[in-house]
């Protein structure tokens, strides 16, 4: 073992919290973690954890060699960067977290094209909705659509993902095409129950002059697709982001209703740590987003 693997180590289990998840995060045995910390502590002469059978804590040496040795790694990796520079091609594994529609239907099938520019790259794509700890997870870069409310993070802004009124050309031929925000009292609507209006759908006229329609719905879902889905087999009139149904109203499944208003609209986000240093992989993954997304 070297100093930089020690080093990476430590970091790995006082950020993941346990020596089993370190171990996932770098991609070796929990034995082979286990034996790196003994060594580590071993030549430093000091214990960086305490032990016991159910829990990890660091102890004040190890707080303390955390807090300096994790921006050694950054300099020393913007370092090997820097010296490399044009003269190597990025390489090693990105770990991504992104939401699961945004993920199977509209990042997964840019991924090939992604791992043919750069053949060093590996990726590792976790599909959740649920809110992930990037330190403790080892994630690299987190997708998100909405707000971002973490200091400790930096969002970059890829695109503007605004939601759209839609329904299928079958119920509007039966129950006829909303002119106007009031007339949306009057139909059957599908709630996202992801979003905090409710049945409460706010609207944004031509002039900028805002209401909140309520609105009357006998389905709520957890998932925009859904809404999508119910919408284009006749279920009603569904507030749905525009790269969900974006599809669906090029082949006339769906059409959108009340065009010159506004409704929420969203931010995608690529989401990294709030460290000095960034690493040429993920800078060229977020650049890889904004050349696909970034004028949707």
């Amino acid at each position: 073992m070297d100093t930089l693997d020690g080093m990476r180590t430590v970091i790995a289990v006082v950020e993941a919290g346990s020596f089993t998840a370190a171990a996932d995060r770098l991609g070796i045995s929990k034995a082979l973690v286990s034996k790196y910390i003994g060594e580590m502590e071993s030549r430093l002469s000091v214990r960086l954890f305490n032990r016991s059978t159910r829990k990890i804590s660091l102890t004040d040496a190890g707080r303390r060699y955390y807090e300096k040795a994790t921006p050694l790694l950054e300099e020393f990796a913007e370092l090997q960067d820097d010296l490399l520079g044009e003269q190597t091609e990025p390489q090693g594994t990105i770990r991504i977290s992104t939401p699961v529609a945004f993920g199977e239907s509209f990042l997964s099938p840019q991924l090939p094209e992604f791992l043919a520019r750069f053949p060093k790259i590996k990726l590792d794509l976790l599909v959740t909705n649920n809110r992930v700890n990037m330190l403790e997870e080892g994630i690299d870069l987190v997708i998100r659509i909405g707000r971002v409310d973490d200091s400790n993070l930096i969002a970059r802004q890829i695109a503007d993902m605004p939601l759209l009124l839609c329904a299928s050309p079958a119920y509007l031929a039966q129950q006829g095409t909303p002119k106007k925000p009031e007339d949306l009292a009057a139909h059957t609507c599908i709630i996202d129950s992801n979003y905090k209006i409710g049945n409460h759908w706010p609207l944004l006229d031509p002039q900028g002059n805002s209401e909140k329609v309520e609105v009357v719905s006998r389905v709520r879902v957890n998932s925009p697709r859904a809404v999508s889905e119910i919408a284009k087999a006749d279920g009603g009139i569904g507030l749905s982001p525009r790269y969900i149904v974006e599809q669906s109203l090029k082949d006339g499944s769906l059409v959108q209703l009340l065009p010159d208003y506004q409704s929420l609209c969203f931010g995608l986000y690529a989401i990294y740590p709030h460290r000095r240093y960034l690493s040429r992989k993920v800078r060229c993954f977020i650049e890889y987003l904004e050349e696909k997304f970034g004028e949707r």
